[in-house]
């Protein structure tokens, strides 16, 4: 077991934001004409990834050495380099709007078509984001919290349809513009993203990433402007507006989050829920009490109290609540009804009969009626369990039943976005017979090293770190060597993706990030939110906690 140092830099100080500045008019036809073939800016694209991490330690884009420090020490040498090169990487990938750094692309990978992997996302920065917050670097997520902020208010169509106001950006690009010489920002709201589906999960990372900002800087004063107070109603509007629904869980497409291609996630899926959950729980905290804000925090406790009961009640899963469902009548037609979305017992999959522990438990993946999803999804878990919609009691259940199916869900490699994969007949009625996501591989079952901070934030909030530091061991062996691919196939995790890209950047910030935050557990308060909104987090060490 490798000892971790905790010198860690602390000393980024918080600059100065200029003015977000005026973005060019999209229907501009000489604009338009010239980003036919755009250019992506302020990012190496020539040199190999080892020949670009030589040059780029310690450098800005204009060759002095920034304010960014890496992590200097760490007593294992082996953990040493792996780290040393996680940074290096990380600092390679980030990206400059008018010489300010604003985000990480998504992947530094230029051995394939860039595709969209050169823009940034909203919901790959946010590992980033955490990295750099821990390591004292706040500059960079106020930039992009800021420039995301503006964006937003962007017209936002899909052919002649008009998006709602408070729609985030699933990502945004900076390039070149020839006419002016200068650089403009190019959002995706879900226009050209694969089945133009808008971004449900942008807005809810943003809001939790203002959050995380605010807790850790303890400067208030970014989610206190009128724009950001702004920025968080609309994306609330978007959420708590009334329409058909009978349930106060979202209503979502597939294809809607960080599994954004056709997986059988429509309806309400547990990723988006959980979500949900938390960006209310942060928006209570970051918006004002003027008028305004007063009437949004009535209308978020109201929904907390009956969305925190709908999944705890409906979406949670064990031995118990399994054994009911197997013994379910249907066709109750009462108040009374115990079976109240009226699901088929022979519905349930043969599989789920073996997963379920006898100790154990997690929410499902979906709930509508006449329809329950039992797959296993991590993102959605994880985040149950830091934004408290868990109650300590589902939260050890959840983590008793990682450590029950161990094999399963973390295999070789961490961490199953989801379990198990669909094959043959139903991968086919699933997916629409898509080649990227066939059995074990990519959304359907492959392994997501990104995860793996997700994974230690929960572990550390459980009293479970051995579980993390045990991942994390597992991760270390191979995501180096391996070129820190997107992701892994097989149904252990021993292969690299067909499709993944190498020098995934989450990948590279996920790792990061759980190392820094087992070595330090304080860091946790960015990013977990306890039943008790008025005390402060406890950080205490359970008995099976070793160093």
């Amino acid at each position: 077991m490798c000892p971790l140092s905790k010198d860690v830099s602390q000393t980024g100080n918080v600059k100065t934001l200029e003015s977000a500045g005026t973005i060019f008019e999209a229907d501009d036809p000489n604009i338009l004409r010239s980003l036919e073939r755009p250019r992506a800016i302020n990012v190496e694209r020539n040199r190999s990834p080892e020949e670009r991490i030589d040059h780029f330690e310690g450098l800005s884009p204009h060759g002095r050495r920034s304010g960014f420090n890496t992590p200097r020490s760490y007593t294992c040498l082996e953990t040493h380099v792996v780290v040393t090169e996680a940074w290096k990487n990380l600092r390679h990938s980030t990206v400059y709007y008018r010489s300010q750094p604003v985000g990480t692309i998504a992947a530094m990978d230029h051995s394939v078509e860039e595709l969209n992997y050169d823009q940034v996302f909203v919901r790959d920065f946010v590992p980033s984001a955490l990295a750099f917050l821990m390591n004292g670097e706040e500059e960079i997520v106020k930039n992009f919290l800021l420039k995301t902020l503006h964006l937003q208010s962007w017209e936002k169509r899909i052919d002649q349809f008009k998006l709602g106001e408070g729609v985030m950006p699933a990502s945004f690009k900076v390039i070149h513009n020839p006419e002016t010489n200068g650089e403009i920002l190019i959002p995706d709201f879900g226009e050209s993203a694969i089945g133009r589906v808008a971004p449900v999960d942008s807005g809810f990372w943003w809001i939790i990433l203002l959050r995380a900002y605010t807790k850790h800087t303890g400067d208030s004063s970014l989610a206190e402007m009128p724009d950001c107070q702004r920025g968080m109603r609309l994306i609330l509007s978007l959420c708590l507006s009334e329409a058909f629904d009978t349930f106060p869980t979202l209503l979502c497409a597939d294809g809607c989050c960080m599994i954004d291609r056709r997986m059988g996630v429509y309806g309400y899926p547990i990723e988006i829920q959980a979500l949900f959950f938390m960006a209310l729980r942060c928006a209570l905290l970051l918006l004002k009490q003027d008028q305004e804000g007063k009437e949004f925090m009535e209308r978020i406790v109201k929904r907390l109290h009956a969305l925190s009961y709908h999944m705890r009640k409906y979406f949670w899963l064990d031995f118990k609540r399994l054994n009911d469902i197997y013994r379910y009548k249907t066709e109750e037609y009462s108040h009374a009804a115990v079976n109240k979305f009226n699901v088929m017992p022979d519905s349930l999959p043969d599989w789920v009969f073996d997963f379920m522990p006898t100790r154990g438990g997690y929410f499902i993946g979906n709930v509508s009626p006449a329809r329950k999803d039992f797959r296993w999804f991590c993102l959605g878990n994880c985040v149950a369990i830091l934004s408290s919609l868990a109650t300590p009691q589902q939260a050890s259940a959840i983590m008793d039943l990682i450590e029950s199916r161990w094999e399963e869900l973390v295999g070789e490699m961490p961490l199953k976005i989801c379990y198990p994969a669909l094959e043959s007949h139903e991968w086919r009625i699933v997916t629409g017979c898509d080649p990227k996501n066939t059995r074990w591989s990519y959304h359907n079952g492959g392994s997501w090293p990104v995860l793996l901070w997700l994974l230690t934030a929960a572990c550390i909030k459980t009293g479970r770190p051995q579980i993390a530091r045990r991942a994390i061991e597992l991760a270390e062996n191979r995501l180096s060597k391996d070129h820190w691919p997107e992701y892994y196939d097989g149904k252990v995790g021993r292969y690299i993706g067909k499709q993944a890209r190498k020098f995934q950047t989450w990948s590279i910030s996920g790792y990061l990030v759980a190392k820094m935050m087992l070595e330090d557990p304080s860091h946790l308060g960015m990013i977990s939110l306890e039943e008790d909104k008025q005390m402060k987090p406890l950080m205490k060490r359970s008995t099976s906690w070793t160093c």
